[in-house]
This record gives structure tokens, C-alpha cells and sequence, in this order.
């Protein structure tokens, strides 16, 4: 039975960056499919059917829209990957509230990303997730993969940082929360794998410095909290509201979730207009590989918003896949919910803002 405080109306997003899609999309998921079938990465029919109904690679597609197919397949791979991981070993499995446990688990898993000769039987996530790794292997050059590494690694440290907090009963303040979130989201992966989807390693001088690292935070961020919005509805029809940035303002803040809404997508449009304002003036003297990686993080920001809004893995509130719902159903905001340019009171991410960065 759904909760009837499932029945919320969520504002329209503010995004007025461009929507961009692969235009061979639909054949590319067809071979995914295929290829997640005979994984073994899903233990039951149910959760193959949950699996695929994240559309992964019309997911992906939008962040990189300009992909050769088979690079677009592999990263798109990835992301089913994490979907299904995330299901069952960090969100609701049997390790969601055991940190410890998780800890153990994550170790061999980042292990497989780092070594193409791992081995682990006993676990059925890892041998998906090594031929995964291994496709980015003979498509990337080996500092794009120690990157995407890296990022794994990021996000397997931020999922085991939410189980402990899940483990102690803890709701972190905003400063924590987002602190949390932009690694536990897993946008750290999911944006390092562009330059493999491009083909372009971006040098390290540029990828490393402050105002592109900012950006690419932002990017996490917008995307990670309009992925609490897509999803509170389904949260709250199963009540697993204990880590969303709706939970942390009405425990920390004081707020009724409508007020928690309108509070979250406001903070949301502050990073977002920031990341506007910056990526272009970066972009200016930038190099051909970061100009394609900043316009990808835009790419990212709109397609994860549309995705999220049509995808059936948040529409869909009972025990099975709802359709993939139309584009021409999507609404937008035409204004931000808070047009102001001065960096929020949040230290983990009001660096951003400082005049340095452009």
C-alpha cells in the first residue's frame, strides 16, 4: 500500500541547458540487455526486470551523446552495474545498516576494478564488474582507467560513510549531508568514465585545477540532489527517508517536507546557476579534450533530470516496472527557485564560489 504522504507535488526543474541524446541509443540498450542477461550480476528474474527498467543507456546516452557505440555499451554497462550493486548491497540488501561488513565487501569489489587478473567467486557483482573494467581497459588509455579507479573508490568510501550513519541512527546535518553525497551518489564514477565514453584524456593541469574540479562538483551535486527528488516519492511509499536532503532539513532545519522541498530545489538552483556562469569562462581557455569534458557535464546535469523524470526505477511505486514515460510529458521551470550568486553557508561546497575560480 502506498503512504499517503507519497502523494506530493514536486515543483518543475530549473534546467535551461540543452538536452542532447546518442542517436543509436534504443539498439545499443537492446545489446545491453542481452549482455546483462547472461552477467550473472542479477539473481532473480524480479531483479533483471528492475535492472533494465533503469534504461541505463538512455542514461547515459545523454551525457554522452557524441560517443562511438561500443565505448557508449561499456560505460552504459557500468552504470546497470551500480544500479543493481547499489540495490542490493548498499540501499536495502542485507549490509545497508552493517558498515563494518560493507567495508569488507567494498574492498574486494575495488579490487576487481583495479587488478584484471581478480578473481572472486563469492561474490556475484565482481565478475560483471571485472569484463566491465577490462572493456574500459582496451578503450581507455590507462590514465583515463586509474581515473575511473580512483572515482570507484571515491564512491565506495562515501556509500560505506551513509551505512555508518545508517548504522547509528544518524541524520547528518547539510554541511555532512552534502559532503556525503557527492561521493555516495555515485557521480565521481559515473562523470570520471566521460573521457573513456569520448575518447579524450583531458591533461592532468587541467582536469586537476580548482575551477574544473568545482565545476565537476557541481555537476555531482545538481545531478545527486534532483535524484533525491525523482526518488522521494518512491522513498516515502516504502519509508526509506533516513539519508535524503529532505530528511536532513526537516531534522536539523525544522522544516514540513513542503517547506524541505522548496529549501532543497532552491539550494539546488544556487549551485546550478554558479556552474553556469563558470563552465563558459573556463571553457574560454580551454583546451579541445576539457571543452568537450565541461560541455559532458552539462550534457550530464540535463540528462540526468530528464532521465530521473521519465525513468521507471523512480515513476514506478509498486513491485514492478512501470513503461519509460514520454519526453513530451516533462515540465520545466522557467525561473530558478533562488536566483542569488553568493555562495550558500555550507562550507563543504561554498568554495565554489570563491572569485579565484573565475
Amino acid at each position: 500500500m502506498v503512504r499517503p504522504e507519497a502523494d506530493i507535488e514536486l515543483p518543475p526543474i530549473f534546467c535551461p541547458l540543452e538536452p542532447a541524446i546518442h542517436p543509436r541509443a534504443q539498439e545499443i540498450e537492446r545489446q545491453a540487455d542481452a549482455w546483462i542477461k547472461e552477467s550473472g550480476m542479477c539473481a532473480t528474474d524480479e531483479e533483471y526486470r528492475w535492472v533494465t527498467a533503469t534504461h541505463s543507456v538512455n542514461f547515459y546516452a545523454r551525457f554522452a551523446p557524441g560517443a562511438a557505440d561500443e565505448r557508449l555499451l561499456a560505460t552504459a554497462l557500468w552504470v546497470y552495474w551500480g544500479f543493481a550493486f547499489d540495490d542490493a548491497r548498499c540501499d536495502s540488501g542485507p549490509l545497508s545498516d552493517r558498515p563494518g561488513e560493507f567495508a569488507a565487501l567494498a574492498g574486494r569489489v575495488q579490487r576487481a576494478v583495479e587488478s584484471p587478473t581478480a578473481r572472486d567467486a563469492g561474490e556475484r557483482f565482481v565478475p560483471p564488474l571485472r569484463r566491465i573494467v577490462g572493456r574500459f581497459r582496451e578503450l581507455g588509455t590507462p590514465v583515463q582507467v586509474r581515473r575511473f579507479a580512483q572515482a570507484h573508490r571515491a564512491w565506495l568510501a562515501g556509500v560505506q560513510w551513509q551505512i555508518g550513519n545508517e548504522a547509528r541512527g544518524t541524520v547528518p546535518d547539510l554541511d555532512d549531508y552534502l559532503a556525503m553525497r557527492l561521493l555516495a551518489s555515485g557521480g565521481e564514477p559515473t562523470f570520471a568514465m566521460l573521457e573513456i565514453a569520448d575518447g579524450a584524456e583531458v591533461p592532468a593541469r587541467e582536469l586537476e585545477s580548482p575551477a574544473v574540479r568545482a565545476l565537476t562538483e557541481m555537476a555531482i551535486l545538481v545531478a545527486a540532489l534532483d535524484n533525491d527528488r525523482h526518488s522521494v516519492r518512491k522513498e516515502l511509499s516504502r519509508g526509506q527517508t533516513g539519508q535524503n536532503i529532505y530528511s536532513v532539513l526537516m531534522r536539523h532545519h525544522g522544516l514540513a517536507l513542503p517547506q524541505a522541498l522548496s529549501a532543497a530545489g532552491a539550494l539546488r538552483d544556487r549551485v546550478l546557476l554558479r556552474f553556469l556562469r563558470l563552465a563558459p569562462r573556463v571553457a574560454a581557455g580551454a583546451g579541445a579534450e576539457l571543452r568537450a569534458y565541461i560541455r559532458d557535464l552539462g550534457h550530464g546535469i540535463r540528462g540526468n533530470a530528464e532521465w530521473g523524470l521519465r525513468v521507471p526505477r523512480y515513476l514506478s511505486l509498486g513491485r514492478a516496472p512501470d513503461p519509460f514515460a514520454a519526453d513530451s510529458s516533462l515540465r520545466w521551470a522557467e525561473r530558478p527557485g533562488d536566483p542569488r550568486a553568493a555562495p550558500p553557508l555550507t562550507p563543504a561546497v561554498s568554495w565554489w564560489w570563491d572569485a579565484e575560480l573565475g
